[in-house]
């Protein structure tokens, strides 16, 4: 293939790029329409009470209501999810560095780690707000203690698969540590890194909620202990559907990171 050819096919495939993307996104959009659809329609044809599932309208009109403090209680959960997300996402990569540095920690402290993620969270969520109280730091160490782990191991597992040749030549070269990570172990490792953070954004959710759910004075599980004695459905459901919302925007910028990463990594090279 000649090199005007080879511009016309990446040009051409730049061009196309664009549709492409739209098009996934209104499929994803009617998917979620269809969804509600769905919802809707099956409250009248299978005769469902309003305590057991209300209509999508009706939940939505639980937004007007102040006495749910929606906009107090989301903020609290979204930063419990985004300080133990972040928590987990700094130090899983930091100690996946560490370990790929010296393997000898590496066999010590792994299997400890695994041992740790083991106990239930729940069980632990008490444990936790015994030392620290309530509040929000209680509930971020939770939703930390549920993503780190996954985050932790992806990593390690990243580093670990780096071509021995590549390394052999960047330590004959004198490179430093750091030029090892940042030019060869990092680039590598990237899809295993960022298939950790995927992970990490989903649990990092349950996390903070399962905090939430254990003790907790505000935030959107809190909420939802609250209304579920009154048999308030549509509120729990908002609830259930702003958690959710927290989370696909986690996802959403993760999933934006990675192709940002992902091409300069491609740049640089």
């Amino acid at each position: 293939m000649t090199a005007q050819a080879t511009i016309r096919v990446r040009d051409d495939a730049a061009a196309t790029r664009p549709a492409g993307r739209s098009s996934r996104v209104a499929t994803i959009f009617l998917v979620h329409l269809g969804l509600v659809a769905v919802w809707a329609a099956a409250i009248p044809v299978f005769a469902i009470p309003r305590f057991v599932l209300p209509n999508p309208w009706e939940t939505l009109r639980t937004l007007a209501v102040p006495t749910y403090a929606w906009v107090p209680n989301t903020l609290v959960t979204a930063a419990e999810i985004f300080g133990g997300y972040g928590l987990g996402v700094a130090i899983g990569v930091a100690l996946a560095l560490v370990f790929s540095w010296w393997r000898g920690l590496a066999l010590v402290m792994l299997p400890l780690f695994v041992t740790l993620n083991m106990i239930p969270k729940v069980a632990l969520g008490p444990l936790i707000i015994v030392w620290f109280s309530y509040g929000i730091v209680p509930n971020i160490l939770i939703a930390f203690s549920i993503c780190f782990f996954p985050i932790l191991l992806t990593t390690a597992r990243g580093l670990s698969e780096v071509e021995p040749d590549l390394l052999d030549l960047v330590r004959s070269l004198r490179g430093s540590r750091w030029q090892l990570f940042r030019k060869v172990q990092l680039p590598g490792a990237l899809p295993y890194v960022f298939s950790g953070m995927k992970v990490g954004a989903i649990l990092a959710v349950a996390g903070a909620t399962v905090g939430e759910f254990i003790a907790s004075e505000r935030g959107l599980g809190y909420l939802m202990i609250q209304v579920q004695s009154s048999l308030d459905t549509p509120a729990m459901l908002m609830a259930m559907i702003l958690l959710t919302a927290i989370g696909v925007v986690l996802y959403g910028l993760v999933l934006g990171l990675e192709r940002v990463s992902v091409v300069e990594d491609v740049r640089i090279r």
